[in-house]
């Protein structure tokens, strides 16, 4: 789908093999790389990737960081704290990661980024609901248009994931052609 000159493209895979200029990782807001998507990265990306992320912590909820990528295709990992310590997560927190994410890229001058599917895994967040808040929010930037991002790619694991994003970009697409 597109959403003005964005590509939104919604894929099965594995986000630390993506060859986009960022990936974004699901983040605590201390950085630590444990289990889930950062562990992922982090095996394929290599440790660097946490000690630099973590030496920009602790940052709050909802916001976001980058670091170099190491071992991996991409540029940068994004590191979107999507929850604190707790490990729970709620709308507003995933709408505020997503966005965060977006407003780096768009400072760093990407062109591509892929997201994973933010606080459904740790963070329990039913996958509909964040699937729904991650591709408005992420189209909902305000100088997103005018950037040089041109490609978001949601990277789920799973047929469950794959399933809630695509039904969730066709109804932002419907919704999207009704305005017009």
């Amino acid at each position: 789908m597109t959403a003005g000159r964005i590509k939104i493209e919604i894929v099965k895979g594995d986000i630390a093999s993506q060859d986009v200029d960022a990936i974004v990782n699901a983040a605590n807001n201390y950085l630590w790389m444990g289990a889930g998507v950062a562990g992922a990265i982090k095996r394929a990306g290599g440790e660097e990737i946490e000690r630099e992320a973590v030496s920009k912590g602790p940052i709050g909820v909802g916001d976001a960081v980058h670091t170099s990528a190491g071992r991996l295709k991409a540029k940068y990992v994004i590191h979107a704290a999507v929850m604190g310590q707790d490990l729970s997560t709620d709308e507003q927190k995933i709408e505020n990661a997503t966005r965060s994410s977006i407003r780096i890229a768009i400072k760093l001058g990407i062109r591509s980024i892929a997201f994973p599917a933010l606080g459904t895994g740790v963070g329990g967040f039913p996958l509909n609901k964040a699937a729904e808040i991650m591709i408005e929010a992420s189209l909902g930037e305000p100088d997103i248009q005018n950037s040089a991002l041109s490609l978001i790619r949601f990277v789920l694991y799973g047929d469950e994931a794959y399933n809630a994003f695509k039904k969730a970009a066709e109804q932002v697409e419907l919704q999207s052609e009704l305005k017009e």
